[in-house]
């Protein structure tokens, strides 16, 4: 058999021909399109692994942020509880010390006009009392204050005697017209929503609550609920400061009479 050598020349052309044809229009864009597809998708997955790392970063300096301004708030109110425990102890020196010094001068001058000096000692007295401790507290009232009366207000509401809780419940629920709750600062609506849960929780659910401000109710809340008073607040200290401020001049006045 004889090879015809241009037949196999001509095939092999064809061949060779097809190869390239194949790699240009068919191998090529395939291959080209293949890598777009695969530089897309290490792309997206760059970029989503850029994204959550941003996002981790942001929620990291997010719960920073967080727990600086909790370290910053619990500082302010150790501050401001050290600072009421120092002026407590400060105003209980000052008012012995005043306490002492007033019943040491009014004893010498007694047996010159015991009636009128008593008198003029028990207001004079009371009324310093009373004005230096309200203008001192006065001065620590702020708006976490105002938050911590209110919690303190509803405490003492869940911990209310039965017997009384059920007395005031029985009233409000007689009432015709709202709660009414004073305080010797204008409360924030945080506050107030956290009284108005308690009211509502321990004494008369859906009772509508009235807010006011009162001057001669310092650091606390007076609740008043027809004619029931509930009153929780330092001015209840003060007057018993005022009623041992007088009950002591009473009884210097009168171990001084017995000794003249």
């Amino acid at each position: 058999m004889q090879i015809d050598w241009l037949t196999v020349a001509a095939q092999l052309l064809n061949f060779l021909v097809l190869v390239w044809l194949l790699k240009r229009f068919l191998f090529g864009p395939i291959t080209e399109a293949m890598a777009r597809r695969e530089k897309r998708i290490v792309d997206r997955l760059s970029d989503a692994r850029h994204a959550r790392e941003e996002a981790e970063a942001e929620a990291e300096a997010l719960r920073a942020r967080q727990r600086a301004l909790d370290a910053d708030r619990e500082a302010e109110m150790a501050k401001v509880r050290a600072g009421a425990e120092e002026l407590r102890a400060r105003l209980e020196r000052e008012l012995r010390a005043e306490a002492e010094q007033k019943r040491a001068a009014w004893l010498d001058h007694l047996k010159a006009d015991r009636a009128e000096i008593v008198l003029a000692m028990q207001k004079r007295a009371a009324a310093h009392i009373r004005d230096t401790v309200r203008r001192i507290l006065a001065e620590f009232a702020d708006s976490d204050l105002a938050d911590q009366i209110a919690s303190e207000f509803a405490l003492r509401l869940e911990r209310l005697e039965e017997e009384d809780r059920q007395r005031l419940a029985m009233t409000a629920a007689k009432l015709h017209e709202p709660a009414l709750v004073e305080s010797g600062m204008e409360l924030p609506s945080a506050a107030r929503s956290r009284i108005t849960r308690a009211i509502h929780n321990h004494l008369a659910d859906g009772i509508e609550v009235e807010y006011r401000t009162a001057g001669d109710v310092l650091f606390g809340i007076r609740l008043t609920l027809g004619h029931k008073v509930l009153d929780w607040s330092a001015g209840r200290y003060l007057d018993r400061i005022e009623t041992l401020v007088d009950e002591s001049l009473d009884s210097a006045a009168s171990e001084a009479a017995d000794a003249a």
